[in-house]
């Protein structure tokens, strides 16, 4: 697992560019003697591998792409490729199915059932790989389908999930505000988009602190400002963009509705035109009542430290969800943090996992796809 993740590190793909690392995952899986589909979703994998024993047929994916951030890494597989890295853990997502793969096509006479291994392209953008796998029939005749996360905010040894609502729908928002350009000294004689943006920043911000019931959940998070071209001129374009978390429809309404209506009056008042785009994200991450509890019940036999006890939501966003609105299943948790909480958070030029974190991982899939193969009842 180590090498091959490694190798995806120093030579990572953009979202559905991951030729090369399709390529990889197909050659390896077809040596093991797996029935492997490629080209699924344009740069997916996806391998069937049937057990000796009757069960039910149980789907296991990996995400496979990359980011477009440079490696601030000085370690010896840093990424070799500027621009690009793996700075979410798919490399790790990757290695470990593979190896989840392998072990199963070694132990092919203990195996109960059917395992269907997705290897996915493009999570990190919208709409997401989840749902060409998903038209290209990838969870044909699947019973329920599991997913694991390495998780560098969680230490290394600990795993976690919750039933129902797990992760958030992560919106986007493009907001382009259109006044009159000017001199800096006569700002009478224009109208300053940038100002106008400046002021929707803090406003759009307080939908949540003003708008939304202290005890629900929702995040509206300006990322970034863009206006101006020099000192003394004032500004006739200003861009403004951002996110939206929320797990449920009425919450997601509430806060596109207020956006919508402050913007509008906003530039209204200053006398200044505007384009604004809400971009529907992923459906927030839900998981299966039953299946969640299968997992945690995994997670307390194999990681004791854990507890075995649901964690709680986060305001993260995963394209799983779309697995999850069509078969039973559960996404979890595996860390792979450092005990002393230095890790580079997810996303960040310096990212990186503690490798061992696979293992349990592997382990965690393995344990939780042969206890639901053979339970009929599901």
């Amino acid at each position: 697992m180590v090498s091959w993740r490694r190798h995806l590190h120093m030579n990572p793909e953009l979202s559905f560019h991951e030729y090369d690392t399709s390529r990889m995952i197909g050659d390896l899986l077809e040596s093991w003697g797996l029935d492997v589909r490629r080209g699924v979703a344009g740069t997916g994998v996806v391998a069937k591998l049937d057990g000796d024993k009757p069960g039910r047929t149980i789907a296991l994916r990996a995400d496979i792409d990359a980011l477009a951030i440079q490696d601030a890494k000085t370690t010896e597989y840093r990424s070799t490729i500027d621009g690009v890295m793996h700075a979410c853990g798919h490399d790790g997502h990757t290695a470990e199915l593979l190896a989840v793969a392998r072990y199963y096509s070694l132990h092919r006479e203990e195996t109960a059932g059917t395992r269907v291994f997705l290897f996915q392209p493009g999570e990190e953008v919208l709409p997401g790989g989840a749902v060409k796998m998903i038209a290209d029939g990838a969870l044909e005749g699947v019973d329920a389908i599991y997913g694991v996360h390495l998780w560098s905010p969680l230490s290394y040894g600990m795993a976690t999930t919750r039933p129902g609502a797990f992760m958030a729908t992560p919106d986007e928002f493009e907001l382009e505000i259109v006044g009159r350009g000017g001199h800096g000294g006569l700002p009478h004689e224009a109208k300053d988009s940038l100002v106008v943006g400046a002021y929707l920043v803090t406003a759009l911000q307080s939908i949540v602190s003003r708008n939304v019931n202290p005890l629900d959940a929702g995040v509206l998070s300006v990322g970034r400002m863009s206006a101006g071209t020099a000192n003394n001129v004032i500004a006739e374009r200003c861009q403004l963009s951002g996110t939206i978390r929320s797990f449920d429809k009425p919450m997601r309404k509430l806060i596109r509705e207020r956006m919508e209506s402050i913007v509008k009056h906003t530039c209204d008042m200053y006398g200044c035109d505007y384009e604004f785009k809400y971009i529907e994200g992923y459906p927030p991450v839900v998981n299966d009542e039953r299946e969640a509890r299968r997992v945690l019940r995994a997670i307390a036999e194999l990681f004791p430290e854990s507890g075995g006890e649901p964690c709680e939501r986060i305001m993260a966003g995963e394209d799983f969800s779309y697995y999850l609105e069509r078969k039973p299943g559960c996404f979890f948790f595996v860390g792979a943090g450092r005990d002393d909480g230095g890790s580079a958070p997810h996303h960040h030029p310096r990212f990186d996992l503690v490798e061992e974190a696979m293992l349990n991982a592997a382990r965690l899939l393995i344990a939780v796809a042969d206890d639901a193969a053979l339970d009929y009842e599901a």
